[in-house]
């Protein structure tokens, strides 16, 4: 690099250093535009998470201790004034607090969790959430959300509580509350008189939204994990996109859904319904300025039953399999186990191997260890036959060399097919040692997924790491610029010494050269800074997975003779060629490819 090269580049380095530094908007801004951003996106998905605002005639006659009777003649105006009161609903599993403002499930407590700070696990509470119906009566607009309800008794008896909203003494909506043995909590929807005064057709128009706290330590993968569930009458489970906001409408002419869950990583709120629910619109949004998880919505058009009732059921409760499972109606595929094959690996193969080994009452950790083991145990056959090919390789390399000198590289289709020659003549497939580890990739890429949504190693300690679920951190820091990292993993840094350490020792067996030699080494740190934020657990796993891989391949290296792999290849070599021997369909289609470019290269003019 010459003198005026190196000012040039020079000079537009500190130009881009110093716009960088110039332009950079202030905190304020900054803060501005997120807020923008966050309200555009909103109101894209549809999800309201103000405070719902009352009506302002009714506020000022409450304030001025007057009640305006205009107001009260208008269609349950009595319901515009009251003052909120909470009321708790409990069992062992559950607390709830119940507003008298909607008469809605104001906050919901899971008593046998806490937060990773130790806290008590609250699903949602606040303003920022809202459960009403809407409709018309006397030609008004009615949202119940913003309307005063009223406890029919003072505390809940044996596990019920009804919460009345009057329009007469004679004329109500009751809303009955009924805790259950674990975390389901039934309420119905009771109409009473309204006939002639609510004309909907015997349905209602159901608005269901919450703001979702944060509950796990890592927000960035506990909101890669939370988004909008849903389940239609035909069995079939979808959800909405995890990494982005998204709405999503179900017309009339499409199945109803039977339930709509508002799932996070660990835990998950779910609405049901068997009468189920018509033309629904689903969102899910994300407040990245927020403390709070995800923001979703449903609503939903939810019909009567053969009493003029509208029943509905809440779960309220972790995202573990067994306990969704004994819940029915397919609640446990709310746990995203992968997709395609992934799926069923996980949910036919490792899944039931996990639960087996529970019930021994062994500490995680050595769980995890154990399933390893077979895993490895099982893939043996495979890592023998990858490793014997990459010897065969390796043994056969000299002899390619001299191939290489001789044809040069100036004609790569030659040189490409001098090699195959050589592979068909020493009976070695070049593929060998890749087709094993491919087949094997699908059970690795599974347990990424199994164990970041495994609910059981929540909580659960091992030698250092006090969570299995999240990560664990030797160093924090402040984030830094553009990757954003503020802690280092230790069971990530480990696991990525031990990926460079067996990518070292897999060239040696391979025999790899120039620049297939060191890309293996950049994979190792890709993910380091992928895997950094990702559970313990999943790092444990893929540590041990190195840990025994360097034990298999130590113990078949003294299985495995080069000298005797010579000795075949050179037998293999003096045989005459079969000519009736059927070629592989990647063989054949290989050389009908080089022998295209041969032609194709004939048929181009030669330089002069």
């Amino acid at each position: 690099m010459d003198r005026n090269t190196f000012t040039g580049l020079f000079l537009i380095m500190l130009i881009m250093v110093g716009s960088f530094f110039l332009l950079k908007p202030s905190a304020d801004e900054v803060k501005k535009e997120q807020q923008r951003a966050h309200a555009d996106s909103l109101k894209r998905a549809g999800i309201i998470t103000k405070a719902p605002k009352t009506d302002t005639a009714a506020a000022t006659a409450a304030k001025a201790g007057v009640v305006d009777s205009a107001l009260l003649k208008t269609p349950f105006g009595a319901a515009t004034i009251g003052t909120e009161q909470l009321i708790t609903l409990e069992n062992k599993d559950v607390k709830l607090k119940v507003s008298t403002i909607g008469g809605r499930i104001y906050s919901v407590q899971l008593k046998e969790f806490k937060t990773f700070d130790g806290k008590p696990l609250i699903l949602f509470d606040g303003a920022d959430n809202h459960f009403g119906f809407k409709f018309t009566a006397g030609g008004k607009a009615i949202n119940t959300d913003e309307l005063h309800f009223t406890p029919t008794t003072a505390q809940p008896a044996n596990g019920a509580l009804t919460m009345r909203l009057s329009y007469s003494p004679t004329q109500y909506i009751d809303y009955v509350y009924t805790m259950g043995t674990d975390y389901k909590v039934s309420l119905q929807i009771k109409p009473v008189g309204l006939a002639a005064v609510i004309n909907n057709g015997n349905t209602l128009n159901l608005n269901w939204s919450a703001s979702l706290h944060q509950l796990e330590k890592a927000i960035k993968i506990e909101r890669q994990y939370s988004t909008v569930y849903h389940h239609n009458t035909d069995g079939d489970v979808d959800f909405l996109s995890e990494s982005k906001d998204e709405t999503k409408d179900f017309g009339s002419d499409v199945k109803k859904l039977d339930w709509v869950a508002f799932k996070q990583h660990f835990f998950s709120s779910v609405l049901s319904s068997k009468t189920g629910f018509a033309k629904s619109s689903l969102g899910v949004a994300t407040d990245l300025a927020s403390k709070d998880v995800k923001q979703m919505k449903a609503d939903v058009v939810l019909s009567a039953d053969a009493s003029g009732a509208y029943p509905v059921e809440f779960y309220f409760g972790p995202n573990k399999f067994k306990t969704l499972q004994a819940q029915g109606n397919d609640f446990e595929k709310i746990i995203n186990l992968g997709w395609g094959p992934l799926k069923y690996i996980n949910r036919f193969a490792v899944l039931p191997v996990f639960n087996f080994l529970q019930q021994f009452g062994w500490n995680y950790g050595i769980i995890i260890l154990v399933l390893t083991l077979l895993l490895k145990l099982v893939l043996s056959p495979l890592t023998y036959k990858s490793y014997l090919s990459m010897a065969k390789m390796r043994v056969l390399k000299p002899e390619m060399d001299e191939i290489k000198g001789k044809v040069g590289e100036d004609n790569p289709t030659l040189l490409q097919q001098e090699y195959l020659k050589l592979y068909r003549k020493a009976g070695v497939n070049p593929l060998g040692g890749c087709l094993p580890l491919l087949l094997q990739m699908p059970i690795v890429i599974a347990f990424f997924r199994f164990f970041p949504g495994l609910f059981e190693l929540r909580g659960q300690s091992f030698l250092w790491m006090h969570d299995l679920s999240t990560y664990d951190t030797i160093l924090n820091f402040p984030p830094l610029p553009l990757l954003g990292w503020d802690h280092i993993s230790a069971m990530c840094l480990l696991m990525t010494i031990s990926t460079l350490i067996y990518t070292y020792f897999n060239n040696q067996i391979s025999g790899a050269t120039g620049q297939m030699k060191y890309i293996g080494y950049i994979s190792p740190l890709i993910f380091f800074g992928v895997l950094n934020v990702y559970p313990a657990g999943l790092n444990y796993y893929y540590f041990l997975a190195n840990m025994l891989t360097f034990l298999q391949q130590y113990l078949i290296r003294l299985m495995v003779d080069d000298k005797k792999i010579h000795s075949q290849i050179q037998e293999n070599k003096k045989k005459p060629d079969d000519t009736k021997k059927k070629k592989s369909g990647f063989q054949a289609r290989l050389e009908e490819m080089m022998r295209n470019q041969n032609q194709a290269q004939a048929q181009l003019p030669k330089k002069k």
